[in-house]
């Protein structure tokens, strides 16, 4: 269990709109509350921040998954990140539970924007001068900052619950496609299983060619793990390829349950036994109702980490 910070401490925490009950649920497990902001728009939309207490001189931590809406959400930050810097705080650590914009991580293609370093920039002019980020889309997207950057990982609490909720005999990780082999093969590893790929044709964003089958899954209970689930359309061809292959039943497992556009109806309606997921983004009231979803608290990962930031320890030492 967390230790709380001495309130003697001068350590700030703030929360962004996007991830309210996140936040909160971190301030608790620190003991903390968190600091007394005011967040409102001008007619015309604009974002604008006041921070109603001093920071002068505080360690302070914004905490903000650039999520739905994702401008907004990245706006917000940006703008509290310029107000904590024009008040006079000593440090300002972004904890960013979901990195949006992660997924254009390179040049794929001729004139196109490499998104993951735009954000990267964005944020440093804004003052941030450390990154808190969970599960990012591509390890590499650490090297876009030239400062401190602290990446954490879900992996604890997932394996944590499919060690208790899963007959690990009959179990199989597979890999959604070849990009993701590598951290289907660290699940497969902890968990002492065998690993499956499916080989995924991708025509462009969200739309899928075509999904052949890397591996034996028959009679097996196949995991697909991947760091995100956005439209959902991806995991559910590749569940029926699982099916028809001869796995007995499919699961996913991911970090970051994005769910945009059709996916609480394809997830709804498909032969999934189980969607697992974090709350590094919060499921909207729909998606809450859904039964085989199940969203997991990635909060003592999140404040652990920040209070030995705050302490000055050893943060990777949480997932050795």
């Amino acid at each position: 269990m967390t230790v709380p910070i001495s309130h003697e401490e001068n350590f700030k925490l703030l929360s962004g709109t996007a991830n309210v009950a996140l936040s909160k649920a971190i301030a608790d497990h620190l003991g903390m509350a968190l600091c007394k902001a005011e967040m409102r728009r001008f007619s015309d939309g604009e974002i604008f921040v006041e921070i109603q207490e001093s920071v002068r001189g505080a360690d302070t931590f914004i905490i903000q998954s650039t999520c739905h809406p994702v401008n907004d959400s990245l706006m917000e930050l940006l703008i509290m990140t310029d107000a904590l810097r024009r008040s006079s705080a000593a440090s300002i650590t972004a904890v960013i539970p979901y990195y949006g914009y992660a997924r254009q991580d390179r040049k794929v293609q001729p004139r196109v924007p490499i998104t993951a370093k735009l954000v990267a920039d964005l944020l440093v002019a804004s003052g941030v001068t450390r990154v808190i980020s969970m599960d990012l889309h591509a390890s590499q997207i650490q090297g876009f900052f030239n400062i401190p950057f602290d990446h954490l990982f879900a992996k604890p609490v997932l394996l944590n619950y499919v060690r208790q909720h899963y007959d690990l005999n009959k179990l199989i990780v597979v890999s959604p496609d070849a990009g993701g082999v590598e951290r289907a093969r660290a699940y497969a590893k902890r968990l002492d299983v065998p690993l499956a790929i499916i080989d995924k044709r991708r025509l462009k964003a969200n739309e899928v060619g075509g999904m052949s089958l890397i591996g034996d899954v028959r009679g097996r209970h196949a995991l697909i793990v991947d760091d995100m689930i956005d439209t959902a359309g991806t995991l559910v061809q590749a569940t029926q390829v699982l099916l028809d292959s001869g796995a007995e039943q499919v699961s996913a497992a991911c970090s970051h349950g994005v769910f945009s556009g059709t996916a609480y109806e394809r997830i709804r309606d498909s032969q999934l036994k189980e969607v697992i997921c974090t709350d590094t983004i919060p499921l909207s009231p729909a998606l809450a109702t859904v039964a085989k979803i199940k969203c997991l608290s990635v909060v003592p990962i999140l404040a652990e980490a920040m209070r030995r930031v705050q302490t000055r320890q050893s943060v990777s030492s949480l997932f050795d």
